[in-house]
């Protein structure tokens, strides 16, 4: 017999990589997530268009060299063309570029926006979740309070309150993404709190922020990584919603919404002044959210494509 003997000495010791000294359960779960994650069709495209969105918006001054700000009354609501494949708008500037350039407005305020609700939203769900009675009450009922709001109705006060700009745009629309990750974090703490190894740290005295940042966190990564990508997408969409009522992101900054919004009373007339910014929105979301969908599939190991 001594077969037992050979498989065991072909593992390397402490279940770990020879190689590089990961555990070859963590390489396992890795592999297989990005293995669904790229049997996913619409997953790759939606990645596709995030990635042409960001090469984009990084090399924008090469794209277009010019100035997409500067007016031009003399070619003003000029069609597509060779010279500009996407038209003017109505003060002859190049709609290609000032979408091209819109695309690093549109990318950092969706940046901006869920950095503010990563960094509010997750540590409050965490304590909301962690240590429940009074804690947990008032934080929810703060958090209902801004749920009974659309969410971007609670923009659009929170802009009248603090004010246009890009900054502010970011402010409030960032709030308006924080009571969704106190209830996503809490829900998934409450899960991982009644675990065994989490029952066990607590019973041999481990420190409350030890527990939380070795044993808890980690295992709620999954759902937070998920809402990043769809909340993205949501901030991109309430920036445009924002700038098409006049009270985003202030002209001559090229935004797509406040685009949009300028070429309204050009849509019978002209309607490739709000139909190109339209659809650099339409695909900018739907990348993002076609992402996180496939995210959400790839990462939950109970989800099969």
């Amino acid at each position: 017999m001594g077969s037992g003997k050979e498989k065991t000495a072909k593992l390397p010791e402490g279940g770990r990589s020879s190689s590089e000294g990961i555990p070859s359960g963590t390489q396992s779960q890795f592999r297989k997530g990005l293995a669904k994650l790229l049997r996913n069709k619409m997953a790759v495209f939606g990645g596709i268009l995030i990635l042409g969105y960001m090469v984009t918006a990084i090399f924008a001054p090469i794209l277009y060299p010019g100035n997409p700000s500067a007016p031009n009354l003399m070619r003003s609501l000029e069609r597509p063309s060779w010279e500009h494949p996407l038209g003017t708008d109505e003060l002859g500037r190049s709609i290609l570029g000032r979408i091209i350039y819109g695309s690093r407005v549109s990318l950092m305020i969706s940046l901006g926006v869920v950095s503010v609700g990563l960094l509010i939203g997750v540590p409050l769900g965490l304590i909301s979740g962690y240590y429940g009675g009074k804690v947990d009450f008032i934080l929810q009922r703060i958090t209902d309070m801004l749920l009974a709001f659309p969410g971007f109705l609670l923009a659009l006060a929170l802009v009248a309150i603090l004010g246009v700009g890009i900054n502010n745009t970011v402010i409030s629309i960032g709030i308006s993404m924080v009571p969704i990750y106190i209830r996503l974090v809490r829900g998934c703490v409450l899960s991982v709190r009644e675990q065994v190894y989490v029952e066990a740290a607590i019973a041999v005295g481990t420190p409350d922020l030890r527990i939380i940042r070795r044993h808890i966190l980690p295992n709620v990564m999954v759902p937070i990584i998920v809402q990043t990508s769809l909340g993205m997408g949501t901030a991109i969409l309430f920036a445009a919603g924002l700038g098409f009522l006049g009270i985003g992101v202030q002209p001559p900054t090229p935004e797509w919404g406040a685009m949009l919004g300028s070429g309204r009373g050009y849509i019978f007339n002209s309607p490739h002044v709000a139909t190109f910014p339209g659809l650099a929105i339409f695909l900018a979301v739907l990348g993002f959210n076609l992402l996180g969908d496939g995210l959400r599939d790839a990462l939950d190991p109970r989800s099969k494509i």
